[in-house]
């Protein structure tokens, strides 16, 4: 028997706790818009934002910040924006990947399929990927507003709160 969709998800998480990393080297908290866009968007869905900072494109730096998430019980998700493309000082992806015991491939792929119907062939430029790691769900987007905008609407939102039930099984 295959389940539907609202069957599969009746046992999601309707609050989750979730950190919010912007990794930057010319934004401040004052003018991060794809945090601020983030953290709306994740309390307009019924979520908590108990973490926020801004950290530079540094990979011990980043890595810091991690730790501190990874040991506060409280958070069950945490989504860092910027530093996933492809200059010399985009770090995110590698400084996260030590963090991941589950790489969920599928995420970025499909972030790329529908940046892609967006802005077209740039996307190829984005590593943008999730995973789990310590008992919490990691997301590595874009520092692009709109990139970020469409992956909390289409991804992130939708399945977050069964994305914490399943990892807690």
């Amino acid at each position: 028997m295959i389940l539907g969709i609202e069957e599969h998800k009746k046992h999601a998480h309707g609050t989750v706790s979730c950190a919010i990393i912007t990794v930057s080297t010319s934004r401040t908290i004052e003018n991060d818009e794809s945090g601020k866009i983030i953290s709306d968007l994740l309390k307009d869905g019924g979520h908590s934002v108990v973490y926020y900072n801004l950290v530079k494109d540094d990979i011990t730096k980043i890595r810091e910040e991690i730790n501190i998430i990874m040991e506060n019980q409280e958070m069950q998700a945490m989504i860092l924006n910027g530093g996933t493309g492809i200059s010399k000082k985009d770090v995110t992806i590698e400084a996260v990947k030590p963090f991941l015991e589950k790489e969920l491939k599928g995420f970025g792929e499909l972030f790329r399929y529908l940046s892609y119907r967006e802005i077209g062939s740039p996307t190829i430029l984005s590593r943008a990927m999730a995973g789990v790691g310590k008992g919490k769900i990691i997301f590595c987007l874009p520092g692009s507003t709109n990139a970020c905008k469409l992956a909390m609407e289409k991804l992130i939102l939708p399945e977050l709160g069964h994305m914490v039930y399943e990892m807690e099984k």
